[in-house]
């Protein structure tokens, strides 16, 4: 079974330690954890590792946190991966930091990528 996991942030060193690139952290401590390099792709930097037998594609889109829709959709349709299997990892001003929210569904709360996905 595929899974796609998307972690939103924007690309450029004036945002590489923002807390509005925790997306692109989680994904790099994720892949660290298995040694997975991540390469660049068309939208998105990606890499591949498995987990308990489940294969899971992890994207940074290259697009910029406003039109990650682009880079989420190009990748669910190369992978051939159901919206079911979709994890979007961002962050949310409305938390305090530290804490995690995990949905299923819900709005976007204004959060620009997750509208634009």
């Amino acid at each position: 079974m595929k899974y796609l996991i998307a972690g939103l942030g924007n690309i450029g060193d004036e945002y590489r330690d923002t807390r509005h690139n925790i997306g692109f952290m989680i994904l790099d401590v994720l892949a660290g954890a298995s040694n997975a390099v991540f390469m660049q792709g068309r939208y998105a930097c990606f890499t591949e590792i498995r987990h308990r037998g489940r294969q899971l594609i992890l994207i940074k889109p290259t697009t910029y946190m406003n039109l990650s829709g682009k880079a989420v959709n190009y990748w669910l349709q190369t992978e051939n991966i159901p919206v079911e299997n979709l994890m979007i990892v961002l962050d949310d001003i409305a938390l305090p930091f530290g804490k995690i929210r995990i949905r299923a569904t819900g709005s976007d709360g204004g959060h620009n990528g997750l509208k634009h996905i």
